[in-house]
């Protein structure tokens, strides 16, 4: 049988930067219709990886770079998640991606849009780091400049050990008061408020994400803790 170490060595040959394995057990709390057996009624594992972002992106006077940058970085997830998941099957194992930025389903519940599992709280569930106060989930190599994916998988392999303790410094409050839609601040990031502000055309111009303040302003943003 496949082991953590296994697994982990091919998700990190193929090109991520960091993978973490949480048990499906550790997701009792996630909302009605997205627990990992929603999606796969054989989970046993969650398996998360994550690749750097570009820091880049955060010093334009633009925000087209960070826009290409969060686009390619979304269809190259995608991409190694499936070779995986295929790598996997012949290996005798079940495996699913799903999905680096979506497709989304709306929660009827909420009035929310998310992923068919939540990849930042299977980052926490898998040792990977915490979420801030800007909703963003908080890594000890590489603070706050990270993509995630989640591939779902059938066998139970050794969970890695989850993070403790409160990710944001004492008293900061910059991600609140810097947000110009004021969607940061609550328990969850108002998302409808965060969308209309940060997401759309620009001047007539193509599809952009036009604003990502709460990310750049994190004492995490350029460093780990």
């Amino acid at each position: 049988m496949i082991t953590a170490n296994e697994v982990k060595k091919m998700i990190l040959v193929s090109g991520a930067d960091l993978c973490g394995i949480a048990s499906v057990d550790r997701f009792d709390a996630a909302p009605e219709g997205f627990h990992p057996k929603d999606v796969l009624p054989s989970c046993q594992s969650v398996v998360v990886f994550a690749k750097k972002f570009l820091k880049g992106t955060l010093q334009s006077e633009s925000t087209i770079p960070y826009t290409i940058v969060r686009n390619i970085l979304s269809d190259k997830m995608d991409k190694m998640a499936v070779q995986i998941c295929m790598d996997l099957e012949d290996k005798g194992i079940i495996a699913i991606p799903t999905g680096t930025n979506g497709p989304t389903v709306f929660d009827n519940t909420t009035g929310r849009f998310r992923n068919i599992v939540s990849a930042k709280h299977c980052a926490v569930q898998a040792g990977l780091g915490r979420i801030g106060r800007n909703t963003l989930l908080i890594t000890p190599k590489y603070g706050n400049m990270v993509w995630l994916s989640v591939i779902l998988v059938d066998v139970l392999l050794e969970a890695d050990e989850v993070l403790e303790g409160n990710p944001c410094l004492e008293g900061c409050n910059l991600c609140v008061e810097i947000c110009p839609s004021d969607a940061v601040g609550k328990p969850e990031m108002e998302q409808m408020k965060c969308w209309e502000y940060a997401f759309g055309e620009v001047d007539g111009g193509n599809f952009r994400i036009k604003c990502f303040k709460c990310r750049e302003v994190c004492p995490y943003c350029f460093s780990g803790e």
